[in-house]
């Protein structure tokens, strides 16, 4: 193998080749399967037999491995001698020998060594010899292989006579009996074995391990200090005649989905033989990695008589079997536990709380933590909500714990009874005082329904509630514990044009229905409920606050039940505090609804679509969502292109803080769209906070983008600095000056100017989204420039997804204590061909000019429709500045989502629109201009004033002839 040896598939040979075999051993017949006489071992020794004789081989051996196993076993051999035998003991079903890599392609295989070097990493396979392997057929991927070494190095043409061996064994090891038992051992037909010792095992076929407790490894007479937790340990005490069948039974339980039950003998030094009984199931590992088995073991080799005749009825003291893993996932339960719990769904792979609810008790858990901890057993009693007393013992396992659990109902003394009803009692009593602080604690009306299903189900043993609320005269479903598939059609559904015994249930009529008849005389519209659902007893309940039907509950129940006076009365006392407890949800949820409402009034409803700048905002609201928060973000498209970027928080939660947010933020946008400079603008914001009285202050950042040189203009009052991410990857907090938060400054406030490459990405922020999970201001500010860069951001993210993903980590607590917002932007710079400036002459062939210098970039730009009315406001513009103000004169056309005409003079009056008489000849050209144009108006600039215009562009010359630079 590996180039010193081959492994290579068999060709298949004609029928009936024999490579020289004698006819009698080829044609002598085997004996038929279903013979009563041979067991598993017989089957093999006699198919082992047969296979050496036809293929005239030196020897051979026949390996077994349960479906999906990690390993072939050696189950029988014949003249391996030697190193050989050990070498073959055991083969992982990844290994290249021939058996192994037989399995994986279930077909014949065949090895040779080419060399002495190659024969030494082969043992039992001589150089000039060889070894064929054939797989021993099952319904699925073999049960094992079938080999014989050669006396050539050549492939042999045996194909058809091996594998009719192969399916001989095959057929009989399904038929085989089990092991004779030890000498004096008989069982006697009254044997019992229901209060023998038992011992917990399990086998992971895809790893090899084994598990065992205690009492496991006594019964095996295995020292638990030494056992190493591997198969082929355990394997090598199973007397060699009853591997076979072990294996094989481990196979079909596999296969089949079916119980496994085995017997076979155990070799012990002191003892000699032992004879055990395995029973258990076959599930999948946790892991996936492959299927396992779990079950009980016996000491069967000496048993018990049965009890006398008048005893011979079901012992009510009869045990149950469970384990569980670390997570308290069943992995193994035997019929008698069953019989015991009636768990109300499978028990294989489920919780056990959830699949038994009558263990779910506040000691069992503190019980099964004890038991590992002190590496010992632990017992406790259990009262069941049915009345029945169980006694639990649980023993530790190396990957969690077993349970024996029996039914001491009618054991125990009338003293014991007494004392045994007085701990259920106070075990129910907590539960309802669980129940009632939850339902304290829940605020919204699905918090309610968690807490039923979560406390009402185990508390009265029932399967599944499912809670109404009405609305309006409507159903609606506020949460079920179980499938709501069959609940469904009553949702939304006006109860008024329900049939009218459809009517009560969904209403709440109070009502205790212990069968599925019961319910379908009751209901006849709703007979394939019982069916569709699975219940059969039901409680139903009305939730009645304040002298008003607020919605109803009901409590099914997955066997008949007869519901005592006891339980009705409890029923109708936890219905009104559910009631009042859904009441105040509802409150709340109204609540909660009214502060979304304005917080998405006051809160931009979506940002605009800028080519400069493309921008993305979130807002997450505090703690529980129920009260308006203070902040708050907006984008204002300003002239020539520019954006103002603005995010602000008013400290405090309420409608009172919200509502000052709200006329911050109208104040700064209307503010900002009259152009005042940025200190100004923050001038009258502090005065208006100021008005606003004692405790109210808010911390505000703003910046102002110019697309054409990339700068920013940016001022901040109290508020943390925005984080840049450039186009390079790198990330920086440029350095603002700092200014006192509004309501407590005294102007004037400071700028600060800064530049930005193309495509770089702004995120502004509140301290809520940097200060969450107990970080301090600066550690949260590091976080987020951290995830912003391209480390974090990928290639194809879109700000969307950016921001999703930024309050997706910063914010793993969606109910932090204060709310947060978060404003992330990307600029995009005007390109230099969409930018025209001229400067002009100060006389009065400056119009002139203007007008000529349009008309030639108007039709540069292929914006001929526009050249008459640009020309006019040129014009109109230049004139004003001849005739009224002083030069210098500037003219600036810009190409953007509008078309800018701009006019900028060396004087700081203003312009206004006059209102002028017919027979006056001065005062229309600013009513002309506002005419002609969609919007207009005058900036101060630091050398004057600067008067501009805008005119919508065309989509098709919006979306192809204007080019903003590629970020």
């Amino acid at each position: 193998m590996s180039g010193k040896s081959r492994c290579t598939q068999q060709p298949q040979a004609a029928e009936g080749a024999s490579s020289g075999a004698p006819a009698q051993a080829l044609h002598s017949p085997l004996p038929p399967a279903h013979s009563a006489d041979l067991n598993a071992y017989d089957t093999l020794r006699l198919g082992l037999n047969r296979a050496v004789a036809v293929a005239q081989a030196k020897g051979g051996m026949v390996h077994l491995g349960p479906l999906r196993s990690s390993g072939l076993y050696l189950a029988v051999e014949t003249n391996v001698d030697g190193p050989g035998s050990q070498r073959w003991e055991e083969i992982g079903r990844r290994s290249p020998e021939a058996p192994a890599y037989a399995v994986r392609i279930n077909a014949p295989a065949w090895t040779a060594p080419t060399s002495p070097e190659s024969a030494a990493c082969l043992p039992g396979v001589p150089s000039g010899a060889g070894l064929l392997s054939v797989p021993v057929p099952a319904s699925d991927e073999p049960l094992g292989v079938l080999s014989v070494f050669t006396r050539t190095p050549e492939a042999p043409a045996l194909h058809h006579q091996l594998t009719s061996v192969a399916r001989w064994i095959a057929d009989c090891l399904r038929e085989s009996p089990g092991p004779p038992r030890p000498e004096g051992a008989e069982r006697p037909a009254d044997y019992d074995t229901t209060e023998l010792p038992v011992g917990f095992w399990g086998w992971d076929f895809g790893t090899g391990k084994v598990i065992w407790d205690d009492a496991a490894l006594g019964i095996l007479g295995i020292d638990a200090k030494g056992f190493d937790g591997q198969i082929r340990t355990w394997r090598r005490l199973v007397h060699p005649q009853d591997l076979p069948q072990m294996l094989a039974r481990a196979d079909e339980a596999i296969r089949a989905h079916t119980p496994y039950q085995a017997e076979f003998r155990i070799r012990q030094p002191d003892t000699g033989m032992r004879l055990v009984e395995v029973r258990g199931q076959a599930s999948s590992a946790d892991d996936g990695s492959g299927p396992r088995l779990a079950g009980i073991v016996r000491d069967i080799t000496t048993g018990h008589l049965a009890k006398e005749p008048a005893e011979q009825a079901p012992s009510p003291d009869r045990s149950g079997f469970l384990a569980v893993d670390r997570s308290w996932r069943i992995i193994f339960a035997d019929p008698e536990a069953e019989r015991l719990l009636a768990p109300s769904q499978r028990f294989l792979g489920q919780v056990l709380w959830d699949a038994v609810p009558a263990l779910c008790s506040p000691g069992m858990e503190e019980a099964g933590r004890q038991a590992a901890a002190e590496g010992g057993p632990t017992e406790l009693d259990v009262r069941t909500y049915t009345g029945r007393r169980l006694h639990v013992r649980l023993a530790p396992l190396p990957d969690g714990l077993t349970l024996c659990i029996t039914d001491i109902s009618s054991t125990r003394h009338p003293q014991a009874d007494e004392v045994s009803a007085e701990g259920a009692a106070v075990e129910r009593t907590a539960r309802i005082v669980e129940l009632t602080q939850a339902l304290a604690g829940a605020v919204t009306g699905h918090d309610v329904a968690d807490v039923m299903t979560t406390h009402m189900v185990p508390l009265f043993g029932a399967k599944d509630v499912s809670v109404w609320t009405h609305e309006n005269g409507r159903a609606f479903l506020m949460g079920s514990a179980g499938p709501k598939e069959s609940l469904r059609r009553f949702e939304g559904a006006r109860i008024a044009e329900l049939p009218t015994s459809t009517q009560a249930f969904v209403e709440g009529t109070l009502d205790f229905i212990s069968s599925a008849e019961e319910f379908i005389d009751r209901f006849p519209a709703l007979a394939d409920l019982p069916a569709a659902s699975g219940a059969q007893a039901w409680a139903i309940l009305p939730l009645i606050a304040s002298g008003r039907t607020v919605g109803a509950s009901c409590l099914i129940y997955e066997h008949p039940h007869v519901f005592s006076q006891v339980e009705r009365t409890l029923f109708t006392a936890m219905s009104g505090m559910v009631a009042q407890a859904l009441e105040r949800a509802r409150l709340y949820d109204a609540e909660h609804r009214r502060a979304q409402e304005l917080q998405r009034g006051l809160l931009p409803r979506r940002l605009p679509a800028l080519t400069a700048v493309s921008a993305c905002a979130r807002y997450q609201p505090a703690g529980d969502g129920t009260c308006a928060g203070g902040d708050w973000y907006d984008v204002i498209p300003l002239s020539a292109e520019q954006v103002a970027l603005v995010i602000g928080d008013v400290m405090g939660h309420g409608v009172s803080e919200a509502v000052a947010m709200g006329r911050l933020r109208t104040a700064g946008r209307t503010l900002a769209d009259l152009e005042q400079p940025l200190d100004e603008l923050f001038f009258h914001l502090n005065e208006i906070v100021s008005g606003l009285g004692d405790g109210f202050y808010a911390t505000c950042l703003c910046i102002v983008y110019d697309p054409v040189s990339r700068m920013c203009q940016a001022i901040t009052a109290g508020h943390p600095p925005p984080v840049i991410l450039r186009p390079d990857g790198t990330s920086y907090f440029p350095d603002l000056p700092v200014n006192p938060p509004l309501g407590a400054a005294t102007p004037p406030f400071d700028t600060a100017e800064f530049s930005l490459p193309d495509g770089a990405i702004l995120a502004l922020y509140t301290d809520g989204l940097v200060e969450s999970g107990g970080l301090d201001i600066a550690e949260g500010m590091g976080r987020l420039a951290c995830h912003l860069r391209p480390a974090h951001v990928q290639a194809t993210e879109t700000l969307d997804d950016l921001c999703d993903r930024l309050i997706t980590t910063l914010l793993p607590d969606q109910r932090s204590r204060d709310d947060s917002a978060l404003l992330v932007a990307r600029t995009q710079a005007l390109a230099p061909e969409n930018i025209s400036c001229l400067q002009l002459q100060d006389d009065p062939t400056a119009a002139g000019q203007a007008r000529a210098h349009v008309r030639a970039q108007l039709a540069a730009w292929n914006l001929d429709e526009l050249i008459m009315t640009t020309e006019l406001v040129a014009s109109e513009l230049v004139g004003n500045v001849v005739r009224h103000a002083r030069g210098p004169i500037t003219l600036r056309l810009l190409r953007g989502r509008t078309l800018v005409c701009e006019v900028a003079d060396a004087s700081p009056a203003m312009p206004r629109i006059r209102r002028a008489a017919d027979t006056d000849e001065n005062g229309r050209g600013l009513q002309l201009i506002s005419a002609v144009t969609s919007r207009w108006g005058a900036r101060y600039s630091g050398s004057g004033k600067c008067i501009w215009t805008e005119q919508p562009l065309s989509a098709d010359l919006l979306g192809e002839r204007i080019s903003y630079e590629s970020v």
